[in-house]
C-alpha cells in the first residue's frame, strides 16, 4: 500500500502557548487525531513534543511498522514534530521511533494517546475520543444546586481489577462492573464512587500509580467508550465519580515518559529531583512550561471528556517538598511545585466550577483549601491524615487503656476548621500488614464487628466529608488483595450481611440529615455536650444545621453499658433515637430503640438533662422530637 503523507497543519499559537504552560488543551495539538481536509481519505495527524531528536518516525500498523517509511516533520522553533497519514483506522497500533543526539533509537508510546494496547504490550492505539452519546445532561444543573462544602459526601473507594472477578477469575470490564456497581453504590447510600488509578500503567501491583499513559484510560477493561459508560451510568444514578489522580511522577518503563527523546524532557536534568526513590519513578518537573501544560490539559481532559466530578490528587506532600519521604535532612519547599498546584486549580474551577479537588497531603502545610487569593492552595478538600491515624490507632488499642488516649480522640478537633477536610480510611490502612479495618479491632469475634460499627458511626459523626475503601461495608477480614476480589462470600455469615445493612442504613442516615454535613467546614456546626470523661471512654456533641436544627451523637467506646448516663440539652420534651449501632439487625443486642424525656436537671451547663442507655462500643444518635 501507498502511504499518503502530510506535513500542512498549522500549530504555531498552540505551540507558543504550549511552552509558556498555558495551553491547558494540549490535547488537541498532540497526539493522534482525525484530520478532516478535503480529498484526504481517513486522515489522523501524528504530533509529538520530541525537541531533542535527530529524527522520528512513526512506526504501526498502518506501514507494517517499517522503521523509516513514515518520518515526521519537525518545527524548529517548537520542538515538535508532526505527519499526516491516511488510511488510519480506528484502533489501530502505533509508536514513534526516536533518534536521539546521540543516535540512540527510542521506541517510544505517544504521551497524549486517548487508548491504548492490554498489557504486557505498549503500543499507542488510534482512538477517534467523539462519538459517546451522554445521557448525563441533567446531572450538572442537580449538582451545582447546592454547593459541595454543605453537601453530603460520603465515598466509596474501589479498584476495579480486585471488587469483583468472573467466575473463570478474569477482570471486569468496564460496562460489567458499571452494570454491577451502579445498584450496589444505590443499595449502600453512597454518594460517590473514587476509582484508584485508571490512566494506562504496565504494573497491576502498582495499583495505578505508576503511569506511562496519561490520557488513555487502561485497556485492561475496555475501551474510553465503555468508561464513559460507567461514568454515565453514575450519572443517571445520582452518583458522583472521582478519579485518582497522579500529577508528581512517573514510571520508567521504556516505552513510557522516561528521556523520551534522549533528554531529560518531562523529569528533571537534576538527578536528585528527578528521581522519587519512595517508588521507584521519575519526579515531574515543574519549572518546564511543557510539563504545566501536559499535566493541567490531562486534568481538563478527564473532566472535559469523561464528565468526571472531581480528582483525587496524590501525593500532594512529594510535591510541596523536595525529597519529601526519603530525605532526613530539612523539608525544603519547591516553590515551582506550589505554584503549579496554584495554577491547576486555578484552570480546573475556571472551566469547572462544582468539581471537587481533594489534596491527599499528609503535612501541616497551611491553607491547602484556601482561596489562592488568600494564599491558599485553592483545592476545596484535604484529606484529614491526623484524623486517620489518630483515630485507627486509639481504636485499635485495648478498651480498659483508651482512657490514657482520651486527648488522642479529641485533638482532631482542635483544628478540624483549619481545612475543609475529608475523613478517609483508604486502601493504605488495610495492606502491608496494617490488617484489614475490621481485624484492627481488638477483642472477641462480637466485639470487632461492635468496634467497626462504632468507628463508622464516629466517622458519620465527625465534621469532614467521608471517604472508605471496598470492603470496609461489609468487615472484610483480610487485607486487600489487589490479585483477588474482595469475599463477597463472607455475605452468606450473619455478622458481616449484618455488618453491610448497618453501613447502607448509617449511609441513608447521613444523606437525610443535614445536620450531620451542612456545616462541616464551619465551628457553629458542632457543640460540645461531654468532652473530657476520659475514665469512661465517653463522647459526646451536637451537630448542627444552618436553621439550627441538632441531632445529638453518643459515643461509648468500652465494653461497658453506660446506664442513665447524663447528657445535658436546651430543649424540654421528647428526645428519640434515631440510629443506634447496636440494634439486633446490625449485629447488637438493642431491640428496640429507646425514647426519652427530659428531666428538671441540669447537666454539663443545660438547663434540661436527658438520662440515657449507651450500649457498649456504640454509637447513637438522638433528636428533639417535641
Amino acid at each position: 500500500m501507498e502511504l499518503k503523507l502530510h506535513y500542512d497543519r498549522d500549530i504555531s499559537h498552540d505551540a507558543y502557548l504550549f511552552h509558556e504552560g498555558k495551553n491547558y488543551q494540549a490535547y488537541n495539538m498532540l497526539g493522534a487525531h482525525k484530520f478532516k481536509k478535503k480529498g484526504m481519505k481517513d486522515a489522523v495527524s501524528f504530533t509529538v513534543w520530541a525537541p531533542a531528536a535527530k529524527e522520528v518516525f512513526l512506526i504501526g500498523a498502518f506501514n507494517d511498522w517499517n522503521e523509516t517509511s513514515i518520518p515526521l516533520q519537525k518545527f524548529e522553533e517548537t520542538g515538535i514534530w508532526q505527519v499526516i497519514v491516511e488510511e488510519v483506522s480506528q484502533y489501530d497500533e502505533y509508536k514513534y521511533r526516536i533518534i536521539t543526539a546521540n543516535d540512540e533509537v527510542r521506541i517510544k508510546s505517544d504521551p497524549f494517546a486517548f487508548h491504548a494496547e492490554e498489557r504486557p504490550k505498549s503500543a499507542s492505539k488510534y482512538f477517534d475520543i467523539s462519538g459517546y452519546k451522554w445521557k448525563d445532561k441533567n446531572w450538572d444543573k442537580e449538582k451545582s444546586k447546592i454547593p459541595v462544602y454543605n453537601s453530603p459526601i460520603n465515598i466509596y473507594e474501589a479498584n476495579i481489577l480486585s471488587w469483583r472477578k468472573n467466575e473463570d477469575g478474569s477482570q471486569y470490564s468496564y460496562r460489567k462492573f458499571a452494570d454491577e456497581i451502579v445498584p450496589y453504590l444505590n443499595k449502600m447510600g453512597y454518594t460517590h464512587l473514587e476509582l484508584m488509578p485508571l490512566m494506562e500503567h504496565p504494573f497491576d501491583g502498582s495499583w495505578g500509580y505508576q503511569i506511562t499513559g496519561f490520557y488513555a484510560p487502561t485497556s485492561r477493561y475496555g475501551t474510553p467508550h465503555d468508561l464513559m459508560y460507567l461514568v454515565d451510568a453514575c450519572h443517571n444514578n445520582g452518583i458522583g465519580v472521582i478519579l485518582d489522580w497522579v500529577p508528581v511522577h512517573f514510571a520508567k518503563d521504556d516505552h513510557g515518559l522516561a528521556r523520551f527523546d534522549g533528554s531529560y524532557l518531562f523529569e528533571s536534568l537534576n538527578k536528585i529531583s528527578a528521581e522519587n526513590a519512595a517508588w521507584g519513578t521519575l519526579n515531574f518537573d515543574y519549572s518546564k512550561g511543557e510539563v504545566r501544560s501536559f499535566l493541567i490539559s490531562n486534568a481538563l481532559y478527564w473532566h472535559e471528556f469523561y464528565h468526571i466530578d472531581g480528582l483525587r490528587v496524590d501525593a500532594v506532600a512529594y510535591m510541596l517538598y523536595y525529597g519529601f519521604g526519603y530525605d532526613s535532612g530539612e523539608l525544603k519547599e519547591n516553590t515551582q511545585s506550589v505554584e503549579f498546584l496554584k495554577e491547576l486549580n486555578t484552570a480546573i474551577f475556571e472551566r469547572f466550577p462544582n468539581t471537587l479537588m481533594i489534596a491527599e497531603e499528609s503535612t501541616a502545610w497551611p491553607n491547602v483549601t484556601a482561596p489562592i487569593e488568600d494564599g491558599g492552595l485553592g483545592f476545596n478538600f484535604k484529606w484529614n491524615m491526623g484524623w486517620m491515624h489518630d483515630i485507627l490507632d486509639y481504636m485499635e488499642e485495648d478498651p480498659i487503656n483508651r482512657k490514657f488516649k482520651h486527648d488522642q480522640l479529641r485533638f482532631s478537633f482542635t483544628y478540624n476548621h483549619a481545612e475543609n477536610y475529608m475523613l478517609p480510611l483508604s486502601h493504605d490502612e488495610v495492606v502491608h500488614g496494617k490488617k484489614s479495618l475490621l481485624d484492627k479491632m481488638p477483642g472477641n469475634y462480637n466485639d470487632k464487628f461492635a468496634s467497626l460499627r462504632l468507628l463508622l458511626g464516629y466517622m458519620i459523626a465527625h465534621p469532614g466529608k467521608k471517604l472508605t475503601f471496598m470492603g470496609g461495608e461489609f468487615g472484610q477480614f483480610i487485607e486487600w488483595n489487589e490479585w483477588k476480589e474482595l469475599d463477597w462470600f463472607l455475605l452468606d455469615y450473619d455478622k458481616h450481611k449484618e455488618m453491610q445493612t448497618y453501613v447502607s442504613e448509617l449511609n441513608k442516615f447521613y444523606k437525610a440529615n443535614s445536620e450531620l454535613f451542612e456545616l462541616d467546614s464551619e465551628a457553629k456546626g458542632l457543640n460540645w455536650i461531654e468532652h473530657d470523661n476520659a475514665n469512661e471512654s465517653i463522647l459526646i456533641f451536637e451537630r448542627l444545621n444552618k436553621d439550627g436544627d441538632k441531632i445529638i451523637c453518643a459515643f461509648n467506646f468500652t465494653p461497658i453499658e453506660r446506664v442513665n448516663y447524663p447528657i445535658g440539652v436546651d430543649e424540654a420534651g421528647i428526645y428519640r433515637t434515631l440510629m443506634s449501632s447496636d440494634r439486633v439487625r446490625y449485629g447488637g443486642n438493642t431491640i428496640r430503640v429507646k425514647t426519652y424525656r427530659t428531666l428538671e436537671e441540669e447537666y454539663h451547663g443545660r438547663k434540661y438533662g436527658l438520662r440515657v442507655s449507651i450500649p457498649p462500643l456504640s454509637a447513637i444518635f438522638l433528636k428533639f422530637s417535641k
